[in-house]
């Protein structure tokens, strides 16, 4: 047993944990940025709309839109690769990567969702943020 602060943890289940939040980004973060390249003309025009009152957001969508989409694709294929890796090769170097990549997507989010005035979206990237920040605890713990 592993111990925090007065909090006795089985290792095992750090180890899961890892797995479970880095699974997670890689699932949300593949899906929604693939989703963009894929989509990126009806994902650009909801984001041109959702933004039409941030004109510090709706004058700069397009770029704004391309280096999110380039955060999320990098997150997931960071946090797929440290699925793969983090028990066997890098140590969870990817891993951890993946979490801090997923850290700055989730901080744009908000940051876009603020300035649309979307507080229940903010809420919700919120939520994500929690969970990306739990799991950096997780890698944290020896």
């Amino acid at each position: 047993m592993q111990t925090l602060g007065r909090l006795a943890v089985d290792p095992s289940f750090i180890v899961f944990a890892r797995f479970a939040v880095i699974a997670f980004f890689a699932i949300t973060f593949l899906q929604s940025g693939l989703n963009k390249v894929f989509d990126s003309e009806g994902n650009l025009g909801f984001m041109r709309e959702h933004f039409k009152n941030a004109p510090l957001l709706a004058s700069n969508a397009t770029m704004l839109f391309w280096t999110l989409t380039l955060l999320e694709v990098l997150a997931g294929l960071f946090c797929a690769l440290g699925i793969l890796t983090f028990s066997f090769v890098s140590g969870g170097f990817f891993a951890r990567w993946g979490l801090r990549l997923s850290l700055l997507a989730l901080l744009s989010l908000l940051f876009g969702q603020r300035l649309a005035q979307d507080y229940a979206g903010a809420a919700t990237v919120a939520t994500y943020f929690a969970i990306a920040l739990l799991g950096q605890l997780a890698f944290a713990l020896r």
